[in-house]
C-alpha cells in the first residue's frame, strides 16, 4: 500500500528534478526572528512586518483563478502573510476542493491524494510569486481536538501527527515563503504532545531526516482568548507567540499582548485572529451589531502600540470564502469576492506603511508618554516610540484630546504630524520646542474618528508618516 513514506519520496523527487521551488519575489530569503527577539526580519536583515489575512479555506474552496484574484488583491494592498489551512475546518476531509479532490485517498486518512496537494503547492507558489508568505496550518484543530468542530479526529497519536508533519516538511523544505502555524483554534490542554509531535515532524522533513528548527519558523494558533504561550512558550521550537483575541468589542487584547511581551524568555507576539471585519460582534448581531473598519483599526493600533510585532486582519466572509450556494457560517453579509474590497483591507496596509516609515527594530511600547491616560475602560489611547526617543506615536481611539510628556523624546525641536488612519494620509501639525507636557487635540472626534499623532525629533529629518522608510 502507498503510505506517508511513499508520498514524502515523491515530494523529494519533485525537488530533485527541479520542479517549482521559487524564491521570495524580492529575494530577501526566509523570514526569521530578529536578534532582539521582538520582531521578525528576512535573512538579509530587511524588516518583515507581519500583516496577515485569515484565508483559512483558501486551499479547500478556491480554484486557481479565484486564488489569483484574491492573492493579487492582498499583495497589492500590502499584506505580507496569508494564513491558510491544508486540512480545512469546513469538513475539509470529506468535502472536495474546487477541483473535486479530497486530501486523502483512504478511509484511515493516511494515504495523501497527490492531486489535492499539488493544488496546495500551486497556491503556495502563486503567493510566492506575488511576494506573499503563507502562514501554513497543516490542519485545523478539530482533527486533533474535535470540540465543537466537524472533525473527525485523525491525529490521536503522536506517531501519526509526526508522520504527517514530516510529509509536509519534506514537501515544502525548499520553499522560503512559509511560516508554520500549528494548532488551529483549539484549547490544546491535554493535546500538547500531539502538537509537539507534528512540529517535530515538520522540522525533520525540512531538515532532510533530522529535525532542523532553524529552517522552519513556527508558532501555534489557539482558540479565542488564549495564546500559544499557555502551553508552548518555553519550547525552543516556538519562535513567536500567536494569540486569538476573539470576536468581541470590549476586549482587553492589548493587556494580553503586554503580558506575552513581558514574558521570559523574550519572544515576539501578535494577535493572529482578532475581531473580523463584518462579523457579528460577540456572535450576536441583534444585540451587538456588526463589526466595521473602525473595530479592525482599533485592534491594530492598540495591539501594535502595546508591543505586537505585526497583526492579522481578517474578514468574516473571506475566512470561509463564502459565496452563494455554500452554507454560510454566522451570517456573512456578502460573498468573499465582494468583501475583498472593504475599506478595512486598505486601512491595515496604511498602518503597515506607517510603522515602516520610522525606525523599525527599536520600537517599544510607551505608556509612560501618556502618564496614565491610557488606562480608561474601554481603552482610549495607546502609545509607542523608539528606544532613543527619536519618534513617538499616540493612537486616540475616539479622537479625544490627550497630553504627551515630551521629555521622553530626543532633540531640541519636535515635528508633529496627524496621520489619518482611514486614508493613510498625513499632514503637518507644526513644530515646537521639546518642553514639558503638551496637549494635543485631534482634527475630528467621535466614534470612527480615530487618529494617530506622530512626534519626530525634527533634526532626524524623517519622511512624512506612511511614506518611505526611515531605517531599520
Amino acid at each position: 500500500m502507498r503510505n506517508w513514506r511513499f508520498y514524502a519520496g515523491l515530494a523529494g523527487m519533485a525537488l530533485a528534478l527541479g520542479m517549482s521551488s521559487p524564491l521570495n519575489a524580492d529575494n530577501h530569503g526566509r523570514v526569521t526572528v530578529h536578534e532582539n527577539q521582538r520582531f521578525l526580519r528576512y535573512e538579509d536583515g530587511t524588516p518583515f512586518f507581519y500583516l496577515g489575512d485569515t484565508a483559512w479555506e483558501l486551499f479547500h474552496r478556491l480554484n486557481e483563478d479565484e486564488a489569483r484574484m484574491y492573492l493579487s488583491d492582498r499583495a497589492r494592498k500590502g499584506y505580507t502573510v496569508i494564513q491558510a489551512v491544508v486540512l480545512g475546518e469546513l469538513d475539509g476531509l470529506h468535502v472536495p476542493n474546487a477541483n473535486g479532490d479530497r486530501p486523502f485517498l483512504d478511509e484511515g486518512y493516511s494515504e495523501p491524494n497527490e492531486r489535492y496537494f499539488r493544488h496546495v503547492d500551486r497556491l503556495i507558489d502563486m503567493a510566492d510569486s506575488l511576494g506573499l508568505v503563507v502562514g501554513l496550518l497543516p490542519t485545523w484543530g478539530d482533527k486533533i481536538n474535535k470540540a465543537w468542530g466537524v472533525g473527525p479526529v485523525i491525529f490521536s497519536d503522536e506517531a501519526k501527527a509526526e508522520r504527517y508533519g514530516r510529509f509536509l516538511g519534506e514537501r515544502y523544505r525548499e520553499r522560503e515563503n512559509i511560516i508554520w502555524i500549528l494548532g488551529g483554534d483549539r484549547d490544546f490542554t491535554g493535546y500538547e504532545a500531539i502538537v509537539r509531535a507534528m512540529a517535530r515532524g515538520v522540522a525533520t522533513g525540512v531538515g532532510g531526516g533530522r529535525p532542523d528548527y532553524s529552517k522552519c519558523l513556527m508558532t501555534v494558533h489557539p482558540c479565542g482568548g488564549l495564546s500559544s504561550s499557555k502551553w508552548f512558550h518555553d519550547d525552543e521550537w516556538l519562535d513567536f507567540n500567536m494569540q486569538q483575541n476573539g470576536h468581541c468589542y470590549e476586549s482587553d487584547s492589548w493587556q494580553k499582548i503586554d503580558a506575552d511581551y513581558r514574558r521570559e524568555p523574550t519572544k515576539p507576539v501578535l494577535d493572529g485572529e482578532p475581531l473580523y471585519d463584518e462579523h457579528p460582534i460577540c456572535f450576536d448581531r441583534e444585540k451587538h451589531g456588526t463589526s466595521t473598519d473602525f473595530h479592525t483599526r482599533r485592534y491594530f493600533y492598540h495591539e501594535i502600540f502595546s508591543g505586537a510585532f505585526g497583526h492579522t486582519q481578517g474578514c468574516h466572509a473571506i475566512w470561509q470564502m463564502w459565496a452563494p450556494g455554500r452554507e454560510p457560517v454566522n451570517g456573512p453579509l456578502r460573498p468573499w469576492y465582494e468583501s475583498i474590497g472593504l475599506a478595512a483591507s486598505y486601512q491595515t496596509g496604511y498602518g503597515r506603511a506607517l510603522m515602516e516609515s520610522r525606525p523599525f527594530f527599536s520600537r517599544i511600547p510607551a505608556p509612560e508618554l501618556l502618564r496614565g491616560q491610557e488606562l480608561g475602560e474601554p481603552r482610549r489611547f495607546s502609545a509607542t516610540r523608539d528606544e532613543a526617543g527619536t519618534y513617538a506615536m499616540v493612537y486616540s481611539e475616539f479622537g479625544e484630546p490627550f497630553s504627551v510628556d515630551l521629555s521622553l523624546l530626543s532633540g531640541q525641536e519636535i515635528q508633529a504630524w496627524w496621520f489619518d488612519v482611514r486614508s493613510g494620509k498625513a499632514f503637518s501639525a507644526g513644530h515646537f520646542p521639546r518642553e514639558g507636557e503638551k496637549r494635543f487635540v485631534p482634527p475630528t472626534s467621535g466614534r470612527g474618528n480615530d487618529w494617530v499623532l506622530v512626534l519626530d525629533d525634527r533634526a532626524k529629518g524623517y519622511s512624512e508618516p506612511g511614506t518611505s522608510g526611515s531605517g531599520m
